[in-house]
């Protein structure tokens, strides 16, 4: 139980920090003179950075346990989202904001505590279990974004980035609370290597798509996180509209999580993804056709935070109860890899079509076409654990 609720608190901090970024596009580009494609490719170096680190991460953290690896993520996370606030230049921002916040996001993410919860419960609960743990960065975005947003308010957006990285540092306490040991509840020592696995996952047609698939979710949820404030103000809209809105997809996130978690355990994995990324092109289309209200926008919060990161514990319990939990950290860095594939492209698109355009129009239709696409890659996706775990458990 310590485990698991120490997790969750560490996704939180983690990613309710991360999620409030786009709070601060407004204030930071006006103070310095900056365009909003130089505060986009400084977000967008970010989610590369987060991407590329995970992979490595979870290697570091299924080797080494993740205490450590959570630790020094910690001590970069805080320095970079310092350094956002210290800094005049476009170049630090890109240097602090980008690459070493990117880093330390990576170093102290989420999916590192998700493996380290999913290895302390058995097969059966495993997915609830994921589910609770996204759940829990999703109570985060709920609890940062009002708060982010009265920082900025009542101290200044660089006051409001120095609380922020402080906060960052309380992951290093709670890390001591994780396993460093390897034992996995409900599977057998398992004897394959590293690159065995990797091997092994790189020629399953499955993790292929499910990989591809995972790219959709991240040009979804980056491009909505970082842009939807400004998108909201240039609507003519108060920018408390803008962060009750990441608020309110934080909060029904954390219903959307664990319900998704809570159906992985009984129906197909795959079909939950597949209907999730199709609602999700439905629920865009209906933002751009509908009137722009603020109820129109907390609708739309609403419904995008049902489907919002209920991704994960889908795509996160499909790589584990394919290939098993010895190497999950690794494997779905991999997939998550994809992931902030996507969210380069969305912030980065984000900002430089709204530069040359003025609108987000061709983002959000991009937003749509993708849902589709994303759709159908998951249907053919072969769900069922390898032979080699049957084996194992015996």
């Amino acid at each position: 139980m310590l485990v698991i609720v120490a997790g969750c608190i560490i996704a939180m901090i983690g990613f309710g920090i991360r999620s409030v970024f786009g709070l601060f596009l407004e204030p930071m580009t006006t103070a310095h003179g900056w365009s909003r494609e130089t505060f986009a490719i400084a977000m967008a170096i970010q989610n590369l950075l987060w991407g590329i680190g995970v992979p490595i991460a979870g290697a570091l953290a299924d080797r080494y346990g993740p205490m450590r690896v959570l630790s020094v993520g910690a001590v970069i996370y805080g320095l970079g989202v310092w350094g956002m606030a210290v800094t005049d230049s476009s170049m630090g921002l890109h240097l602090f904001g980008g690459l070493l916040t990117g880093l330390g996001i990576a170093f102290t993410a989420f999916s590192l505590a998700l493996a380290a919860m999913a290895k302390v419960v058995g097969p059966e609960r495993r997915t609830l279990v994921l589910g609770l743990g996204t759940a829990a960065g999703s109570l985060g975005q709920v609890i940062f974004s009002p708060l982010g947003q009265q920082f900025i308010a009542n101290y200044g957006w660089q006051s409001a980035l120095m609380i922020l990285a402080a906060t960052a540092l309380l992951i290093i306490p709670l890390s001591l609370c994780l396993p460093n040991n390897q034992t996995h509840t409900g599977e057998a020592a398992c004897d394959q290597t590293l690159n065995e696995a990797l091997r092994e996952a790189m020629g399953h047609r499955g993790f292929v798509l499910l990989t591809v698939g995972f790219f959709v979710c991240g040009f979804h949820v980056a491009f909505i996180t970082v842009h939807f404030p400004s998108y909201v103000k240039d609507l003519g809209l108060a920018p408390e509209v803008g962060a009750y809105a990441l608020s309110i997809i934080g909060l029904f996130n954390i219903a959307g999580s664990f319900l998704s978690g809570a159906a992985g355990t009984r129906w197909s994995k795959k079909s939950g993804l597949a209907f999730i990324y199709f609602t999700r092109a439905i629920v865009i289309t209906a933002l751009l056709l509908a009137p722009k209200t603020p109820m129109t926008i907390y609708l739309f919060a609403a419904a995008m935070g049902i489907l919002w990161l209920s991704t994960v514990p889908l795509t996160s319990g499909i790589v584990a109860q394919v290939f098993g939990v010895r190497y999950m950290a690794t494997l779905f860095g991999i997939v998550f890899f994809s992931h902030q594939i996507g969210s380069f492209l969305g912030v980065w698109l984000g900002g430089r079509l709204y530069d040359t355009t003025g609108t987000y129009d061709a983002i959000w239709w991009a937003g749509v076409i993708l849902g589709l696409v994303a759709a159908f890659i998951h249907l053919p996706i072969n769900e069922h654990p390898l032979p080699r775990l049957a084996v194992e458990s015996r």
